[in-house]
């Protein structure tokens, strides 16, 4: 059985973790969905960050949700790609991590989320903390305290 010896991991702060903002895929609240989607599909991503000029966020944007608002009633309207906003469609509730945050506190919501936003104190988009570095990094720590 594995089972964590010290306080070590769980101590660490998410800064020294997360991607910062210069490489993270973003669109603008006044982007279109149709850029949105091109961003989504060039990246690879099925959501991305939204963020206002001032690179404050402001939630997320997804291809499910920018397919479910061209969704009409008997077709898929292609054409409101290029009228719509972001704005218009993102999903404004988002789990959100402060910098300062501990890799403890990001676990409960990484266990629902395939990332999280992580943003300053003025509430600056700093970058996102991926589940998958957090795993990677309690497997690394994992087999240095196995290895004692």
């Amino acid at each position: 059985m594995i089972s964590l010896h010290s306080e070590e991991f769980l101590e660490f702060n998410i800064s020294d973790f997360m991607i910062p903002s210069e490489r993270v895929a973003h669109v603008q609240v006044g982007n279109n969905l149709e850029h949105a989607l091109l961003v989504l599909t060039k990246s690879g991503y099925t959501a991305i960050p939204v963020l206002d000029p001032h690179y404050k966020l402001q939630g997320l944007i997804s291809t499910p949700i920018i397919m479910d608002s061209i969704l009409g009633l008997e077709r898929i309207e292609f054409e409101m790609l290029e009228k719509k906003r972001v704005e218009e469609a993102m999903n404004r509730t988002i789990s959100r991590l402060d910098i300062d945050a501990s890799i403890q506190q990001s676990i409960a919501l990484l266990v629902d989320h395939p990332f999280l936003c992580v943003e300053n104190k003025e509430g600056f988009f700093e970058g996102i903390l991926t589940r998958r570095t957090v795993l990677d990094q309690l497997n690394k720590h994992l087999r240095k305290l196995n290895k004692k």
